[in-house]
């Protein structure tokens, strides 16, 4: 069947919405008519050579919509479902079978080689091939191929047009508080950065009823929202060392620092917030991914310190995604405050919007 989607061509080229061809599901395979997908740092980061993925193709990787058919041997879901598609996992390997799935050994095969594991794609062009399966998605169209292990089922009164983000960013900042850090009432967080993972960091410190949960971010309006949506103090970098701000509020430091910006010198400032034995969890997909961590071996080892990479929120989306709905449901976790909706045909209008910090998470909307 033809439907439209955002294709990046080469390189760093803004996205063209076009007609394509999208293939039947196959064996463990869905088919989801997207009714919307949040735009993701990730997805700029593939289109500008930082991650690998094969072009011309789509990309998209928080997609929500309504199961339109199954493939053979599905039966996860059906259709009329609403869905919320996550990343993709292989669901045999160690990580996979320990409930780690965010860890799966195949995960940069399964989410950015751009075709099913049997090298197939299930989308094409009239001029070419098409990468797809971003993610085990590719949702930037109004159909996408995901898998029945990585759609999650939502419930009927769900609004889908607020679910996609759920799927990446948001259980990512979410997860790093919940799950990696698993932090408890009266202990301190610092989040570095207040996009949609920081905020949603700071949503889930919220939840947790920290002591005090600090937000770093240099745009009034996000550090005003912060304060709206449960964080008790936010941070304006160019007011003075990070460090000393946060040893202001916390002298004998936090318990836990999220990092969502990949700044070397912002990273080093909020590492010299921990407190002994405290923990720093890196979020961030950094422009150059063999730069260094900008903390010393010896500093660490002299703070008794952890830094931990985080992937996904260390969750599992078919627990976590459906605890963050009920948590939203209930007005514990107002994240749906941090999305602007956009019209899916205004993809590059959205990336600029968001890239001047006008929205905090842009929801690609269609008709």
């Amino acid at each position: 069947m033809k439907t439209r989607a955002a294709v990046v061509k080469s390189l760093g080229e803004e996205f063209v919405v076009q007609d394509i061809e999208v293939g039947e599901p196959l064996a463990g395979e869905v088919l989801v008519k997207v009714a919307a997908v949040g735009l993701c740092h990730t997805d700029l980061a593939a289109q500008h050579g930082h991650l690998p993925f094969p072009l011309p193709g789509v990309l998209g990787h928080e997609g929500a919509g309504t199961v339109v058919s199954v493939g053979e041997g599905v039966t996860k879901v059906k259709p009329g479902d609403k869905v919320a598609i996550s990343f993709n996992n292989c669901g045999e390997c160690p990580s996979c079978k320990s409930d780690d799935p965010a860890y799966c050994r195949n995960f940069m095969a399964l989410n950015f080689a751009g075709v099913r594991s049997d090298g197939t794609s299930a989308l094409s062009s009239e001029e070419n091939g098409v990468g797809g399966h971003f993610f085990g998605q590719s949702s930037f169209a109004e159909h996408a191929i995901a898998t029945e292990r990585n759609v999650v089922v939502l419930p009927e009164d769900f609004d889908v047009t607020i679910a996609g983000p759920l799927g990446c960013g948001i259980q990512t900042g979410a997860g790093a508080v919940m799950n990696t850090f698993d932090l408890r009432p009266g202990q301190h967080l610092l989040v570095l950065g207040g996009g949609s993972v920081g905020m949603a960091a700071a949503l889930a410190g919220a939840v947790r009823g920290l002591a005090s949960t600090i937000v770093v971010e240099p745009v009034a309006a996000r550090r005003q929202l912060a304060l709206e949506l449960g964080a008790t103090h936010v941070i304006d970098p160019a007011a003075g060392p990070v460090d000393e701000q946060v040893r202001a509020i916390v002298p004998q430091g936090v318990d836990a620092v999220v990092d969502t910006t990949a700044n070397a010198e912002v990273m080093q400032q909020g590492f010299s917030t921990l407190r002994t034995h405290g923990r720093m969890g890196i979020i961030a997909v950094p422009a150059d991914p063999s730069s260094p961590l900008p903390v010393t071996a010896m500093a660490i080892q002299l703070a008794g310190a952890s830094v931990v990479g985080i992937v996904e929120g260390d969750s599992n989306p078919d627990t976590f995604i459906p605890e963050l709905v009920r948590l939203n449901q209930e007005g514990r976790f107002p994240y749906d405050r941090l999305i602007t909706k956009v019209p899916f045909a205004q993809i590059n209008e959205a990336i600029a919007l968001q890239a001047k910090g006008e929205a905090v998470k842009v929801v690609l909307v269609h008709d």
